[in-house]
């Protein structure tokens, strides 16, 4: 990160590397910029596609944040297939052909009819079906789940059994499907959920045919007050402080969130200031993160650090622990390093 001045700015920093994007922190202008209401929306991140069946495909993506939608386009190819209102980031995508790989985008639209760009390309499978299929998957059982927080809900159950094999599970809140999850799968986390509420939640299973089995158990719960503050933090925050090319660099490492949906952009706190937005352009992580940013020449300057995610609802997440980092702490620099 070459150029960017000895003590680091609270302005994010405009770059590209590899697969992430950093994104400036005015993003489309200052509060002066009397066009940033004309401008349409931006794409959707964090989109996921995956079979439910045979014929139909689970897509999923994140909200779009800093303008009003008024309803979300789902594209098959070229296509327009779906059309769902603005408050909602998921559909099921259905009369497709098995054994078939399709190509999906969203775009957003608003109140003012703007219709936004494309979000990247996903794809996903449908598997081969079989006419003679007629047996329902049996229901997945032992449905545990509890409150995350004040906004999200883990859920987790046993898997459910099928002569040829369940390809999804979905995840109802009351009589309503809101999810989909891969057969693979037996846990998710539930996002966009209100403080202080109960809710009530079913899985049932789906094998390639379409056969969906009753549904399971329901677990009952309910969210914590408000008071609690955002959850979906980031964890196992580190900070360090390394030496390269002549100047010291803040290095951060840490675990994603765990959401339903993926996390696609952080904002870095320094010294209790925004620092710089990480927005990932491609695969984002989700086992593990790093980012490294430039800290000055000057040894011996502490700097306190934290870091929040975008979650797919289009909110903020709570903050990781605060770290506390020195430059230069546990290095010792070559003659003349650590002063301008």
């Amino acid at each position: 990160m070459r150029g960017v001045p000895p003590a680091v700015s609270p302005r994010r920093l405009l770059a590209l590397g590899g697969a992430l994007l950093l994104l400036a922190s005015c993003r489309w202008g200052g509060p002066d910029d009397g066009a940033r209401g004309e401008r349409p929306p931006g794409a959707p991140t964090g989109v996921t596609a995956e079979a439910g069946s045979a014929t139909s495909v689970h897509v999923m993506w994140n909200t779009v944040a800093g303008t009003e939608v008024s309803h979300y386009e789902v594209y098959r190819g070229t296509t327009k297939v779906k059309e769902v209102p603005g408050a909602e980031h998921m559909v099921d995508v259905t009369r497709l052909r098995p054994a078939t790989t399709y190509v999906f985008t969203v775009r957003a639209r608003d109140a003012d009819g703007r219709l936004g760009p494309r979000s990247r390309e996903v794809r996903a499978t449908t598997p081969g079906a079989n006419t003679a299929d007629d047996t329902v998957p049996t229901r997945p059982a032992e449905l545990h789940g509890r409150a995350a927080g004040s906004r999200a809900a883990q859920l987790s159950w046993s898997a459910a059994r099928d002569d040829r094999g369940v390809v999804s599970y979905d995840v109802y809140q009351g009589g309503t499907k809101i999810h989909s999850v891969g057969g693979n799968q037996t846990a998710t986390v539930v996002t966009g959920l209100r403080p202080g509420t109960r809710y009530s939640f079913t899985v049932r299973a789906r094998d390639a045919a379409d056969n969906l089995s009753p549904a399971g158990a329901t677990v009952r719960l309910t969210t914590a007050g408000g008071a609690d503050g955002p959850t979906g933090a980031p964890t196992g925050f580190r900070a360090t402080s390394e030496w390269s090319d002549g100047a010291h660099h803040i290095v951060l490492h840490w675990v994603p969130p765990r959401v339903d949906g993926v996390i696609t952009e952080y904002e870095v706190h320094l010294d209790g200031r925004v620092a710089t937005s990480l927005v990932y352009g491609g695969d984002a992580p989700r086992d593990r993160a790093t980012y490294r940013f430039h800290a000055g020449r000057e040894a011996g300057v502490a700097h306190r650090v934290r870091i929040r995610a975008m979650l797919p609802d289009g909110t903020w997440g709570g903050f990781s622990a605060e770290r506390t980092v020195t430059t230069g702490a546990g290095r010792r620099p070559g003659p003349g390093v650590g002063r301008p």
